[in-house]
């Protein structure tokens, strides 16, 4: 008992023994910030990577993509059985995009997407990410007459409306630029007195025009093409096939002069953009066919955002020319699947791969997280490398307290003396000390749990506060596409953090422990 008693007097009375508190405390609420940041943004990224890509992908290298799924889809049924819940097929093709944009023709290099919707969804989150509320439930490649984020006034007028105004717009400007035109060159011929309009007469109006910025394409780019496929629409009650535009292909995130975040949409919902892709046929050609932007599609994952595109499966079948012309059969380039939940990701994969060898088919199977593998690598080992480092703070601290004892041992020799005088064992002295530093830890890493808990709970009202003081974004939404800082505080990581602590702690009064166990008592009351 007196062992207790001694502890709590010295944890109430060394005041040099805070500073050693305060580092524990401090080490352990960093440590729980940082995981609980990481593992929120680690769980966000996974859930984002898991929605955009089924659990299991065979993917076709080969121009014309892999003949009659469905013989596929049936191989692949009774290599998986019950472990298979949905699978979905899709055609992949790299494209040129182009938007005209005021006269400017910008070019993105984009991953053409042709997909199913109906299928699609029930291998990944497609519709989760699209910006309709109606699409997000059931997605559409058909213009919708309003209603795109509603919480964005700069789509307030996306989908027919904007469609409708944007034609009448630019038939107004071309009847006013053909009429200037029509000026310039009655003026040009009254002024050189000729009665019948010349070269130099045309070259006149088409002065008028302004500057051009030219075509979208080089021309025999487009000469290559197959015209048969941009058919003729009235843009006022038809539109094109429809296209699914990634956001950051057709858009830039920039602040205004408040400091606000602003979205500048270079084509939104209702627009006309050009898609250049080859064909599939063994004599490569290049297909130029217009689409009308119906929606957009945001992940919040760049990589996804500013390089996908998405038709429909049969229409960009048929412009690529996927069709056996005498059995009908259509041709693909992915498959995706869908496995029951906790299905061994693995074991399915390399039983596809004995199926479908590489060296007989160019294909490509793997899983989620073997597309994604670099990139959880990194994560999870900036994960460890953190925690390396901020453990070290409480190591700081546990050489703290390892001087702190050594101090309270030399200035309480003649008390340890007389306790072994008294008749005190070698490891009941040492055992006050022991408790002595399982009680700072303890303190310490209570203290720095209860700090990092308040500090995760409020640490976006946190990150507010710091921006108003430095005048400087915490947490950028240019740079992030998340709307907070997210956190997840896992049972496990609290208990881990918390025991290394005291662990720590108990280990750095080892030594001094040791020592004041080791003392005999006559020196010890001589000791001066």
């Amino acid at each position: 008992m007196y062992r207790w008693l001694l502890c709590f007097r010295y944890l109430k009375t060394r005041y040099i023994a805070l500073a050693s508190i305060i580092s524990v405390t401090l080490g352990v609420a960093t440590l729980i910030v940082v995981n609980s940041v990481m593992s929120g943004f680690s769980t966000e990224m996974h859930e984002r990577l898991h929605g955009l890509a089924s659990d299991v992908m065979i993917e076709c290298h080969a121009t014309g993509g892999m003949p009659d799924p469905d013989a596929h889809l049936r191989e692949i049924e009774r290599i998986c059985g019950s472990a298979l819940v949905g699978s979905s097929v899709s055609v992949s093709v790299p494209s040129m995009l182009g938007i005209d944009f005021r006269g400017q023709q910008i070019g993105r290099h984009v991953n053409l997407i042709g997909l199913d919707p109906a299928t699609y969804d029930s291998v990944s989150d497609f519709g989760k990410y699209l910006l309709h509320p109606e699409n997000q439930k059931s997605a559409s490649f058909e213009l919708r007459e309003s209603g795109y984020a509603p919480d964005r006034k700069e789509l307030a007028a996306a989908g027919w409306r904007h469609r409708r105004d944007r034609v009448s717009e630019e038939r107004r400007i071309e009847q006013m630029v053909a009429q200037e035109r029509k000026m310039m060159a009655e003026l040009h011929r009254k002024a050189s007195g000729q009665t019948e309009p010349t070269e130099q007469d045309e070259a006149a109006a088409n002065a008028a025009k302004g500057p051009s910025f030219g075509p979208s394409f080089s021309q025999p780019l487009i000469s290559g093409s197959d015209d048969r496929l941009v058919a003729a629409v009235d843009p006022m009650t038809e539109q094109f096939p429809g296209i699914i535009l990634g956001i950051s292909t057709c858009s830039v995130r920039h602040r205004d002069e408040a400091g606000q975040v602003k979205d500048h949409y270079y084509a939104q919902p209702g627009d006309d953009v050009r898609m250049i892709f080859p064909n599939a046929a063994g004599e490569t050609k290049v297909i130029n066919q217009k689409f009308t932007v119906v929606d957009l599609y945001e992940s919040g994952m760049s990589e996804y955002d500013s390089t996908f595109a998405f038709v429909r499966l049969d229409q960009l079948q048929e412009f690529r020319g996927m069709i056996d012309p005498e059995t009908g059969v259509r041709s693909v380039t992915t498959i995706q699947l869908k496995l029951a939940e906790g299905t061994d990701l693995n074991v399915i994969r390399d039983a596809l791969r004995d199926r479908f060898p590489p060296e007989l088919y160019a294909y490509n199977i793997q899983t989620w997280r073997d597309l994604q593998g670099p990139l959880l690598s990194a994560v999870r080992l900036e994960t460890t490398i953190l925690n390396i480092l901020l453990f070290l703070i409480i190591a700081v601290a546990g050489f703290g307290i390892l001087a702190t004892f050594f101090m309270i041992v030399v200035e309480k020799t003649r008390d340890i003396g007389t306790l072994k005088a008294l008749g005190a064992s070698g490891r009941g002295v040492s055992s006050i000390f022991m408790t002595y530093g399982l009680l700072l830890g303890f303190v310490g890493s209570g203290a720095g749990l209860i700090g990092g808990l308040l500090f995760v709970h409020y640490i976006n009202d946190i990150a507010e506060l710091l921006e108003m003081f430095t005048g400087q974004e915490v947490f950028d939404p240019t740079v992030y596409y998340f709307t907070e800082i997210p956190t997840i505080v896992h049972p496990f990581t609290l208990v881990w953090v918390m025991c290394g602590a005291v662990g720590i702690a108990v280990m750095a009064s080892v030594l001094p422990a040791m020592r004041a166990a080791r003392m005999h008592p006559v020196q010890a009351l001589r000791f001066e």
